[in-house]
């Protein structure tokens, strides 16, 4: 069982930067692929970021390449999500998943076992 508990989230004016952080429990967190997903009010759930199980290959939806970062320390069973240049289409909350048995890396969430609660990014304008 994985344990995933987000942090890092608040509310910032257009042009700043947020760092979020994902603490992981597992006791194999080097063998998961970890994504980042986010959902706005009255929207559906969307892929944000992905990072392979090594952290050698990282992925990004086109709203955010170039402005997000998504890294891993598998000493420490974390992902972070280094987010700058903020706007406020970037607000919603923003959560963290692993897949246990990935076969490289996936922007689906049906392919992620378990999640985080999440944390809010507000953004104003």
């Amino acid at each position: 069982q994985v344990q995933l508990v987000e942090s890092g989230g608040g509310l910032v004016q257009a042009g700043a930067s947020l760092r979020l952080s994902c603490a992981a429990s597992g006791r194999t967190f080097s063998h998961y692929a970890m994504g980042w997903f986010r959902q706005a009010p009255r929207k559906e759930r969307e892929f944000v970021a992905a990072i392979t199980s090594s952290g050698l290959n990282t992925f990004y939806t086109d709203s955010v390449k170039g402005r997000f970062t998504i890294s891993r320390d598998n000493a420490k069973n974390t992902v972070s999500l280094q987010m700058i240049s903020l706007k406020p289409e970037d607000t919603a909350v923003y959560y963290c998943a692993a897949d246990t048995n990935p076969r490289g890396w996936s922007s689906y969430s049906r392919e992620y076992d378990y999640w985080g609660q999440g944390t809010q990014v507000t953004v104003s304008s």
